[in-house]
């Protein structure tokens, strides 16, 4: 570890005075939103030349994607490690502790890192006035570069193209799925959504798109012929699917390639991990290797290896509480079809959203037999329980409001039988906010 006393100046002594800065002075999207996001990589490049280039020192893979970047990024991480390489792994937003965000071989960076770092780039922070997230990017690229570790897997906050990890030149870039998200800075159509995420794509750099989607497949196509990089379909390569004892099963060409035991992991995991063994099969023409053991090895125990949390994530049983940070329609189909598979009496919902999103469509398809407890993130970016409330009534979907997440899951405990679902989410923050994640 460095020594903060090295520098001139200390300007921060304790972890909690950092987290106080960085969560009270730095514009941070996850809190006020639009205000902080910056299409622009000016200050990234700014402060990766003020840390000495930390981006070039590591090898990498890009993620970008609407839903599925996060888990895809941790089975990455999570099979490299079992292959036996120093992985980093960088993430976004946490749910519990600002550390999560960066990792070395699924533990999390430690405080005093932070607290040096900080202390390092605040004359930076007083001329150039980064965003929360492009400081965090460029703690996690000096992290990486300091530990030395063999490859790192960087999944980008929002976007693509002006995204604050764009600044790496990846061994392969993944793209995973595209959907209606964040369009007010994005793009009002699929395909310019498409076209910011394909952002990452690079010259002469292979990437790997997660599933092939009408309308939207195209984009990648024409930016990859511009880059003249190599694109590959996973879907082309591989499909999944369950079977009747609830094991995913990956086909190669009509062959049983692998079985794995990922229950209970949500069924979208059909969807990313196809784009995750494609990107391996990139990484092994790239002197990467990994055999099929330290794959099954790695997606199997995502959880324990990287510390992964809140994708269908059972928090108890009897009641069954079941938590999962899918926000935007697509993302909330998956969970809807995941509660339809799973054994329950009685639904309960314990629901929250945030206010700068038109969640219209998502009302119209939460189930309307759950009974709903709706609540509020402590946040700004927060949508009022009571406005939620009225909103979702407009949709036949009856409940209370109960402003306070593990309130409200307290109140639903102690309403549902042993045989009943308790389902939390509809925003990042509300699964953020659980006491027991």
């Amino acid at each position: 570890m460095s020594d903060i006393n090295k520098y001139s100046n200390t300007y921060f002594s304790s972890y909690q005075q950092v987290l106080d800065y960085m969560y009270t002075q730095l514009p941070m999207f996850q809190r006020i939103g639009g205000a902080a996001f910056k299409k622009d990589l000016t200050n990234t490049r700014a402060l990766c030349r003020y840390l000495s280039y930390p981006e070039h020192q590591f090898k990498s893979i890009h993620i970008a994607g609407t839903n599925g970047k996060g888990s895809s990024s941790n089975y990455l991480a999570a099979i490299l490690q079992s292959a036996g390489y120093k992985t980093g792994l960088y993430t976004s937003p946490h749910l519990k502790n600002f550390t999560e965000r960066i990792k070395v071989n699924g533990m999390e960076i430690p405080e005093d890192r932070v607290i040096d770092f900080m202390n390092r780039v605040y004359p930076f922070i007083e001329e150039h006035h980064p965003s929360f997230f492009e400081l965090t990017v460029g703690m996690a690229f000096d992290c990486f570069a300091v530990e030395k570790v063999d490859i790192a897997v960087i999944e980008v906050g929002m976007g693509g193209r002006l995204d604050s990890t764009n600044v790496i030149i990846p061994e392969v870039s993944l793209i995973t799925n595209i959907s209606a998200d964040h369009m007010q800075w994005l793009g009002n159509t699929l395909q310019e959504v498409a076209t910011e995420k394909g952002g990452i794509i690079k010259d002469h750099i292979p990437v790997v798109i997660s599933e092939k989607q009408e309308g939207i497949s195209d984009v990648f196509e024409h930016i990859s012929a511009e880059r003249h990089a190599d694109l590959y379909f996973a879907g082309d390569s591989y499909t999944a699917g369950f079977d009747q004892a609830g094991d995913l099963i990956i086909y190669s060409e009509s062959n049983k390639l692998i079985s794995l035991n990922i229950q209970p992991a949500g069924y979208y995991q059909t969807k990313n991990i196809p784009g995750v063994l494609k990107v391996i099969d990139i990484l092994r023409t790239r002197g990467f290797e990994i055999k099929p053991e330290h794959i099954k090895q790695g997606i199997e125990n995502v959880k324990s290896i990287t510390g992964l949390k809140g994708r269908w994530h059972v928090l108890s049983t009897c009641p069954m509480v079941v938590c999962d940070v899918g926000h935007n329609k697509a993302g909330v189909e998956f969970i809807i079809n995941q509660i339809a598979s799973t054994p329950h009496k009685d639904l309960y919902m314990v629901w929250g959203a945030v206010n700068d999103k038109d969640i219209s469509d998502i009302l119209t398809i939460l189930p309307k037999e759950g009974h709903y407890f709706f609540c509020q993130a402590d946040i700004p970016r927060a949508l009022e329980a009571e406005k939620l409330h009225d909103a979702a009534a407009g949709y036949g979907l009856k409940g209370e409001v109960v402003k306070n997440v593990n309130e409200a899951i307290s109140i639903a405990k102690a309403q549902a039988d042993h045989n009943d679902l308790i389902f939390v989410g509809g925003s990042t923050f509300v699964v953020a906010e659980i006491a027991d994640l």
